[in-house]
């Protein structure tokens, strides 16, 4: 078991450097310079000479060699130093820490929602095969996966925002400064989140566990005369969501990929619209160490969920 953790480490902190790499690298093919593009927003008149430009190049290190930035800002995320943004002008630690906490907020509550949900769907349609409860989950599962998220974003602004004024359609508020304000602002948006994960889990669920209740331990135990919860509880469910507990990488992956699409059309100011702001304005430093940040969370995730199987399955053993 130790040998395995140590490989799945070393493995993760591989994928972690052939991230930066190709974020760090990638990010710099786009036509354009942030400096000039940050410049040309906020000059409000005259013009900027080449000294001018020269000194910010040097005070951002954009002077210097390209293996040599890309060491630096690599060697100062070791360290918990994430640089200073060109566009916002500021420090970056203190970005992540004023937007992170809004989109684990949108994305932890989503991924609550789909866990219980989804998996209470799924189970229902495995247990009551060939019904109707099989169907419509089914169908709305169906539907679910195959739905564009900005689609059921704006028709839902379009219905609950505007056409009936229930929920708010912008902004966020924190829980602790306003909770029934902040419950109703994240309403929509963590139900466009929530939606193709919980399809996704739901039809997983079910798939397995029609496959695990075919076993012939679940067949002894309705043999013994068992009652239905206790054989679909107790000893079909737990290796029936082995599946789930696949997907739960996926789905934080979903999370913050969802995010960013999310958060632009409900104007959150979460990681997701940080992000994409910083993309249009080529701010490296944001998008780099934000991407960064994503992929150890989602690496981390996996990581915890390979070594979760040999508690979910005595069967499965690590050589």
């Amino acid at each position: 078991m130790t040998a395995y953790i140590t490989r799945r480490l070393i493995i993760a902190v591989f994928i972690l450097i052939l991230v930066s790499l190709i974020v760090f690298f990638a990010i710099r093919l786009l036509p354009g310079e942030p400096l000039v593009i940050f410049i040309g927003r906020s000059a409000q008149s005259g013009t900027v000479s080449m000294a001018q430009l020269q000194a910010l190049r040097h005070e951002y290190g954009l002077d210097l060699p390209i293996m040599v930035q890309y060491w630096h800002w690599a060697w100062g995320f070791l360290h918990g130093d994430l640089g200073t943004s060109i566009n916002y002008h500021t420090d970056v630690n203190t970005l992540m820490r004023e937007r992170f906490p809004i989109t684990l907020h949108l994305g932890i509550t989503a991924f609550i929602i789909n866990i219980f949900f989804g998996t209470l769907f799924g189970l229902a349609a495995a247990v009551r095969r060939g019904t109707w409860v099989d169907t419509v989950v089914t169908v709305l599962a169906n539907i679910g996966v195959s739905m564009p998220q900005f689609w059921l974003a704006i028709l839902l602004i379009i219905v609950f925002g505007i056409k009936l004024n229930w929920l708010p359609v912008t902004g966020y508020t924190s829980p602790f400064t306003d909770f029934w304000l902040s419950t109703r602002q994240i309403i929509m948006p963590v139900f466009v989140l929530a939606v193709t994960m919980m399809a996704t889990t739901a039809r997983l669920v079910r798939s397995s566990m029609l496959e695990v209740t075919r076993q012939d331990y679940i067949r002894t135990a309705w043999a013994k005369g068992l009652r239905e919860r206790t054989v679909i509880l107790r000893h079909a469910l737990k290796n029936g969501l082995i599946p789930v507990f696949t997907i739960v990488g996926i789905d934080l992956s979903m999370v913050f990929a969802g995010s960013v699409l999310v958060e632009t059309v409900f104007a959150i100011p979460g990681i997701g619209r940080l992000l994409v702001t910083s993309v249009f304005a080529q701010d490296y430093v944001v998008i780099q160490s934000g991407t960064l940040i994503i992929a150890l969370i989602i690496i981390g995730v996996n990581v915890i969920v390979d070594i979760s199987y040999g508690w979910l399955d005595p069967r499965i053993r690590y050589s």
